[in-house]
Formats: C-alpha cells, structure tokens, sequence
C-alpha cells in the first residue's frame, strides 16, 4: 500500500515504552485527511524549522515544539490523534506484546473511523485489527513516514510527561530524566531503595 490511494484518512499508529522497567506503554493513532496531510507537513516543516522524524532522534525541545504545534493542528481541526496506555501492572500480568495491541486497538477506536475509510500506516512490528483493510507496517516507519513520525511524537511526549510527574510521587528514581528506562542509575535507585508501585516487575525480577 502507498500513500497513493482513495481512502478518506491517513492514521499513523507508533508506541513508545516497549522497553523501560518502569511505567505505562503508549500508543499514539494519529489521524489526518488523505487529501491534505501532505500540505499540513509542508507547512509543519517551514513554520518550526525542525525536521520531522523519529521522536527518539529529535531533542526533547523539538519534540516539545513539536507537540506544540500539532495539539494547535488538532485545537483548529487539521488532524486528529489519540494516546492510549496500558500501566505497568497489567503490564506484567499480560504481557508488554498484548497491552500494545490492546493499547492500539483503543486508539483507532476512539478515533471513531469507518475502517473501510483509512489507510493505517504503523511502525515496526505493529499491526491494525483485521478490518482495516488498508494498512500497511513499515520497518523504522517512524523515520520514513510522516505520519507515523507524528504518531511517535505525541506518543514520546505525553509518556515522558507522565513520567514526570511520577518523578514528583517517586522522587528517589529520578523518572524525569529516563522516563523509566533502564538506565545505570535508574537499576542503582531500584537497588537501593526497592521497586516502586510503577516498576515492571516481569522486567527486573533477575536484577
């Protein structure tokens, strides 16, 4: 599938927090019309003068401006997204590759899109309920395709704030500055100070 085609919206479907020992996964849907996403990119481009690309590989203040600008893209009615999270505790009792897809499910629900109408483009392994049709995964979508680049940003950023504010109720674990992940300094507070409520057990009971 391209983006070539006659489907009424583009969605782009990335998760963030596949991997940390702490917190809740993330899965963003973004949504834009077929006819025009092209035009908000361009124009996304030429306003921030940052380029759009794969959340990781941006800084946290470009992704913030980002942010910025496409929850003004929403605000105004140019595009539309959904963030949905599965916390850790479930987590560790479903697994992390069931609570993405429950996760991604939710968000292209609660787009409330006829399936027939939308192209879903989605990132790496992930892939849409069977009734879209027209869907096609891409490997490092989040950095070759627009639309999942933007899905990877709200997503990135509404995790990493959550994740502060969990640093302000667990402030031993310094969760403002890895959000979660398992950084040296993150396993050395978990060794002193324990697991928090938010921590994966599944994900660090050999540690």
């Amino acid at each position: 599938m391209d983006d070539k085609n006659t489907t009424k919206y583009t969605v782009g479907i990335d998760e963030v927090g596949r991997g940390p020992i702490a917190g809740p996964v993330a899965v963003a849907a973004f949504q834009l019309l077929s006819t025009n996403y092209q035009l908000l990119v361009e124009k996304a481009k030429e306003e921030l003068k940052i380029p759009l690309r794969d959340s990781k590989k941006l800084s946290k203040k470009q992704r913030e401006t980002w942010f910025k600008f496409l929850k003004k893209q929403k605000e105004e009615g140019n595009c539309n997204y959904v963030i949905s999270f599965v916390s850790s505790e479930n987590i560790d009792k479903f697994g992390i590759a069931k609570c993405i897809q429950k996760a991604l499910n939710k968000s292209l629900t609660d787009l409330k899109l006829n399936p027939e109408e939308v192209s879903v483009f989605l990132d790496g392994g992930l892939h849409a309920p069977s009734e879209y049709i027209n869907q096609e995964t891409i490997i490092k979508g989040d950095e070759l395709h627009p639309v999942i680049s933007m899905a990877s940003i709200v997503a990135k950023v509404s995790r990493d704030r959550i994740m502060t504010n969990y640093a302000k109720e667990y402030p031993e674990y310094g969760f403002e500055n890895h959000s979660g992940y398992g950084t040296k300094a993150h396993y050395g507070a978990v060794k002193i100070h324990g697991q928090s409520p938010i921590h994966r057990k599944s994900f660090i009971h050999n540690k």
